[in-house]
């Protein structure tokens, strides 16, 4: 099981909330009595296509490839009650000092499992889940062997057919790194959108880029429409959109892949 090299629960801006840092890097922002109130940017956008994936409040079979202090699954859980979740954390460790200091609710439908996201989703079965996303970090990094045309596979065979394959990818540009990603996700999903913010698409900062995969459609009008009353606005890129501004790339594969650009010091 992987370690981090070091954890800490500390306070946030606000009574109740809490940031997990590791290795030094924010890495989740919990709300214990608001779960549904979500600090990081990149989070909401994640959040708003969770909210897009089925009608409203009703329940979702959801798998989380990367966990830190569940910000993600808390939220599903206090607006989709009795949904089944299934998270992939391979730091035990951080996952016992969240359940210590933040707990889950009771009854929650969250399951922890202590295992990679790659075996983690090579031990689920045939379409067990509408939505998968991923959002894990090692170092400040996405792990290379969760960009892969293998993996990207393996995640369609565990999505229904409809489902949706939800990625935060961090990358600055020219994004060289993130074309080569997306290339080997058109293997496996041909219905593609990316948001990000405006200054991460302009400039050569590191950002967040939140893509939305699928075998199906893609709720682009929805989110776009979100996207326009944000309290951080982001822009939405279509299929067309992103051929022009993140084409090219060759598939990332398990025997050549690399992790997406460290982190800005």
């Amino acid at each position: 099981m992987a370690r981090a090299q070091s954890c800490e629960i500390v306070p946030g801006d606000r009574p109740g909330t809490f940031v997990l840092r590791l290795d030094g890097m924010n890495q989740s922002h919990v709300d214990l009595a608001h779960p549904t109130r979500l600090e990081f940017e990149y989070v909401r956008r994640i959040a708003d296509v969770l909210d897009l994936a089925e009608a409203p409040g009703a329940p979702l079979r959801v798998v989380h490839v990367g966990g830190a202090a569940m910000t993600l699954p808390r939220y599903v859980a206090a607006t989709r009650p009795h949904s089944a979740q299934v998270v992939l954390e391979p730091a035990a460790e951080v996952t016992e000092q969240v359940r210590a200091e933040l707990p889950l609710p009771q009854r929650s439908g969250i399951k922890v499992r202590p295992v990679g996201g790659r075996a983690g989703i090579a031990e689920l079965r045939d379409g067990h889940a509408r939505v998968v996303v991923l959002d894990a970090f090692a170092g400040g990094r996405v792990p290379g062997e969760l960009v892969t045309a293998e993996f990207f596979a393996d995640v369609a065979r565990v999505l229904d057919p409809d489902g949706l394959f939800v990625l935060n990818l961090t990358d600055r540009s020219p994004f060289g790194w993130t074309r080569r990603a997306l290339a080997a996700l058109r293997l496996s999903f041909p219905e593609l959108l990316l948001s990000a913010e405006p200054a991460t698409l302009r400039a050569r900062r590191l950002g967040n880029l939140v893509v939305v995969a699928s075998r199906a459609a893609v709720p682009l009008a929805g989110l776009r429409a979100r996207s326009a009353k944000a309290a951080a606005p982001y822009r939405v890129l279509d299929a067309a959109q992103m051929r022009d501004g993140f084409g090219g790339g060759t598939p990332f594969t398990v025997v050549d892949t690399d992790p997406s650009p460290p982190p800005e010091v």
